[in-house]
């Protein structure tokens, strides 16, 4: 039998919240395979994130454990690099030195100066970073900082590659490029790759599985949707695709009919609430109550998750 790359074994987790316990996860089991995508998709508060720190080392499992090529995960490491929605970038370092510092974490005792050089421009080429290595944080767009925030994971050459909502903060064009880019690096390096996700169509479109979260507390997986779209994927030409389509709609499904946000139905519309006043009204006042129910809008992505 086939032993997992990376292995999430039946973990749970509960936290001490004014001297209450909380159950935030109970028995997520995944096994994922070396070279994979997979995104972690659900509503808000489902443990998402959780379960990308336990990965990490950051978080100790209260139940279960995680282990990476055979050895168990107990603490944070650079085999296990993780990309936050905030780049987190130094702004009195250069993007050049940004990378170098986590260069010189990892491979100090292995690669010699010229070595470590090579290294880090070859990783600013992937993320198309290489004509500002001497540029501050400061002087670069919000897009271009990701893309130095991923070349610093990438240069850590880490087994896995973890990364909580690195688009979120992002415009929908400056999204897509970054997405683009990560497809061709994905493709290029085989790095496996752990992303967290609120964008159903990035998860289509990333993705080789996608792993969705039940609602919390004792938030647990829900469905693995398997994403059989060749590669390399084009957004454009799947933009009409059947398949792709239809990925897209079970999504949808498991988020907006299966785990219908909590959040949202404990909190009814303002003209819900007046419909629920003149109902209770004694019949006779009916007749003259005018109900304002106001006018609804939909400005969200129907495509994202609450």
């Amino acid at each position: 039998m086939k032993t997992p790359y990376l292995e999430i074994s039946h973990i749970g987790i509960e936290f001490t919240t004014e001297g209450e316990p909380f159950r935030a996860l109970q028995d997520v089991d995944l096994s994922i395979d070396k070279g994979q995508f997979v995104s972690l998709i659900g509503h808000s508060g489902c443990g998402k994130s959780t379960v990308l720190n336990i990965i990490a080392g950051l978080y100790e499992a209260s139940e279960g454990g995680v282990i990476l090529e055979g050895r168990e995960v107990d603490k944070p490491g650079p085999d296990r690099a993780v990309v936050f929605q905030n780049h987190a970038l130094l702004p009195w370092l250069t993007v050049y030195q940004n990378v170098e510092l986590a260069v010189k974490r990892v491979f100090r005792k292995t690669k010699n100066k010229a070595e470590m050089h090579e290294w880090i421009e070859h990783n600013l080429s992937l993320v198309h970073m290489d004509h500002a290595l001497h540029k501050l944080p400061g002087e670069i767009s919000g897009g271009m900082k990701q893309r130095v925030g991923i070349a610093r994971c990438l240069a850590m050459q880490p087994k896995v590659l973890l990364m909580d909502e690195p688009f979120g903060a992002l415009d929908a064009l400056t999204r897509a490029h970054l997405q683009d880019s990560l497809m061709e690096i994905q493709t290029s390096l085989g790095n496996t790759v752990i992303m967290i996700t609120h964008d159903v169509d990035e998860a289509v479109l990333l993705s080789d599985r996608i792993v969705m979260m039940t609602n919390g507390p004792a938030a647990t997986i829900g469905e693995i949707l398997d994403v059989k779209l060749p590669r390399p994927r084009n957004r454009l030409a799947l933009a009409e695709d059947a398949d792709f389509i239809h990925y897209r709609q079970q999504v949808l499904e498991f988020l907006y009919d299966k785990q219908k946000n909590p959040q949202i139905e404990k909190k009814p519309t303002d003209a819900a609430r007046k419909l629920q006043e003149v109902a209770c009204k004694p019949a006779s006042s009916h007749d003259d109550a005018a109900v304002d129910t106001g006018k609804t809008t939909t400005g969200t992505d129907k495509t994202r998750a609450a």
